[in-house]
């Protein structure tokens, strides 16, 4: 009988005698890839060039370069030519060779533009642009004829497409320099609890791009976490805490914590609530980012309602509208049903909807109450009270109102930051700012009472140092809440507002007498007057004395609490989970900013102390920071390589 080979033996003598005559066709040549990095630069400026197509000449394969002119792309050692185009420039292209860089210099072109047609709204800084091109080549000509835009409606919506100019403002910021601890012994400023700026600088990062340098406030990133702080005792409202350590980023250099902690107080037991929903309903809230997500986070905070509060709903856009008045708790369907019914278009009326709002506040008011306008909106006012002093002047005319304010901020492109934050500060109000629906919860329902309660109102902070032992001072953000030294005194001058179990943070940084720096400064003698020696008392032990003045909700004059800080110093490793985590915040605050201050400052010696420091996280707040630190580290140093490539 014949014996047959077995079927796996067979399979095998095939395979073999396939590849031999696939070798033979292909004359023994192999196929392999490799990836070929670079920049793409203006031969202009010798700037670098965003939203640049990267193409392999003869397939359909291509990238984009990012935010610094960066592109990656893998080819096959058969590929001859990337075909390098852009709206604006004129095509290059160029050979690949065995190099896995290759950096190209785009000469630019003067190009007919495209037609603006504006929509009838005047108002809306809205405008419809007419392509010729396809669908598919619409985002690169709108990339190439306006920076910063934002596209919306590109798709199987025909050749029309709805476009934001890049309008975003933030306030200057001048840091904090080092004060001399002789000459200016006293700090003093007002507490902030607002974190919108942490989760600004978030959206910029997901985005792709670092943020300006002044949308980063490095008080307001900080105090985006809760810290484990011991509650105060008895009938406190706010406990005070201190804690000392070396400075990461110079350990000649000491980091002094001061921290606030607010009481806890459980929801059923806070005062009723007046609600008044301030919403944004104009034509720049179109989109999933604006005005669909405000209505899920104020769907949110319905659900936390009681029976015993009460809401009201003011809409604005080219004119005000009320929408609800005094509706109670309890009545969450109906409440809901009017926010779900809201739309966007039309112009920004923000001033005379806060008029209205304050009106509907005041007439609806509950004695011994939380009373509260929630505004939510871009900030983009354009009707009517819109410049930043006349909105100044129209909160401060309320601050006496009894009726506080807080701010929610949304969208982008056009985002307002200044001006939300000026409202909220003159307010007695705190600033958040939502870009998802994660932190719309964060702030709607696990910080509800942080949020909406006040249990301390115009809190502020002053700072005596010790000249025996501190050299010079710096107090690290709050540059937009520093008081002159009477003002701490003055009840008539607010500070800031600590809701429900808000905890606050403020770091300084020290240089101990003895220690040699370039931030402590010297001046010459006076000609005309006596150059005396400071006559320094006081005991030896103390760098500084911390003062901290509160006010109850419903009282207008101020308490006063103090504890100092005894000289005593831990390495940073041995510090505080919470200060080790804090710092590393701060860290990379500086960092985002570019500080002059920021010294030794490492992303991977932050990244790691956060990692250490991270704790009890259930929250995943701390983990999500660790991501955008790493991310922020990327992004920051491929800005460093487009620029040595820019330079060479």
């Amino acid at each position: 009988m014949m014996m047959h080979p077995p079927r796996k033996f067979n399979n095998m003598k095939g395979n073999f005698y396939l590849i031999v005559l696939l070798l033979l066709l292909t004359g023994f040549k192999s196929s392999g890839f490799h990836t070929i990095t670079g920049f793409v630069f203006s031969n202009d400026d010798k700037k670098p060039i965003h939203g640049v197509s990267v193409k392999i000449k003869g397939k359909n394969i291509s990238v984009y370069t990012d935010t610094v002119g960066m592109y990656s792309i893998v080819v096959d050692d058969s590929d001859s030519c990337l075909i390098f185009s852009r709206w604006g420039f004129e095509n290059h292209m160029a050979k690949i060779g065995k190099s896995a860089k290759l950096n190209v210099w785009l000469k630019p072109v003067n190009l007919p533009l495209p037609e603006l047609v504006a929509i009838p709204d005047a108002q809306l800084k809205l405008k419809e642009l007419k392509v010729s091109a396809p669908n598919a080549q619409v985002a690169e000509v709108l990339q190439g004829k306006v920076a910063g835009i934002m596209i919306r409606g590109i798709g199987n919506v025909g050749p029309h497409v709805s476009v934001f100019g890049n309008d975003e403002s933030y306030k200057e910021i001048s840091e904090n320099g080092f004060q001399n601890a002789r000459e200016k012994a006293l700090s003093t400023f007002a507490i902030d609890v607002d974190a919108a700026s942490y989760s600004n600088v978030r959206r910029f990062l997901n985005n792709g791009s670092l943020p300006p340098a002044d949308a980063v406030r490095v008080e307001e990133m900080i105090n985006y976490f809760k810290y484990n702080l011991k509650s105060p005792e008895g009938n406190q409202p706010v406990a005070i805490h201190t804690e000392l350590t070396e400075a990461p980023w110079n350990t000649k250099h000491q980091l002094l914590r001061i921290a606030l902690k607010a009481k806890e107080v459980e929801t059923d037991k806070l005062p009723a609530s007046h609600l008044v929903f301030l919403i944004d309903v104009s034509g720049s809230m179109m989109g999933q980012n604006r005005l669909p997500l405000v209505k899920a986070s104020m769907k949110m905070l319905v659900d936390q309602l009681r029976e015993k509060d009460k809401m009201s709903i003011v809409t604005y856009a080219g004119g005000v509208d009320i929408k609800l008045t005094a509706a109670w708790g309890k009545d969450k369907t109906n409440i809901k049903s009017v926010i779900e019914g809201l739309t966007a278009g039309g112009g920004t009326a923000g001033g005379a909807g806060l008029k209205l709002a304050y009106q509907l506040a005041r007439e609806n008011f509950i004695k011994g109450g939380n009373n509260r306008i929630v505004l939510s909106t871009d900030g983009d006012f354009n009707i009517g009270v819109s410049s930043d002093k006349e909105m100044e002047r129209l909160i401060v005319a309320e601050q006496e109102s009894g009726v506080s304010i807080s701010v929610l901020g949304f969208g982008m492109g056009n985002y307002k930051d200044s001006k939300m934050e000026l409202i909220a500060d003159k307010g007695h109000g705190n600033y958040a700012y939502i870009d998802n629906i994660t932190e719309a919860k964060k702030a709607m329902v696990n910080e509800f009472g942080g949020t909406l309660f006040t249990v301390a109102k115009d809190v502020k902070v002053q700072v005596e140092f010790n000249p025996a032992k501190v050299q010079a001072y710096r107090l690290i953000g709050y540059e937009n809440r520093l008081l002159a030294k009477e003002d701490f005194n003055n009840d008539k001058k607010i500070g800031g507002d600590m809701g429900v179990g808000h905890t606050v943070t403020a770091l300084y940084e020290l240089i101990p007498v003895g220690v040699k720096s370039d931030f402590s400064g010297s001046v010459d003698p006076l000609k005309y007057q006596k150059n005396e020696e400071l006559v320094i008392k006081g005991l030896s032990d103390e760098i500084a004395t911390v003062k901290f003045r509160y006010k109850d909700p419903h009282s207008d004059k101020s308490k006063l609490e103090q504890v100092t800080v005894s000289n005593q110093v831990s390495d940073i490793e041995k510090a505080s989970e919470d200060l080790q985590f804090a710092s590393a915040v701060a860290e990379l605050g500086m960092l985002l900013r570019n500080s002059e201050f920021k010294q030794a400052s490492d992303y991977d010696k932050l990244i790691k102390r956060a990692k250490l420091a991270k704790g009890k996280d259930d929250e995943g707040y701390r983990a999500e920071f660790i991501r955008m630190a790493e991310s922020a580290k990327l992004l920051s140093r491929n800005t460093e390589l487009a620029i040595e490539q820019s330079e060479d």
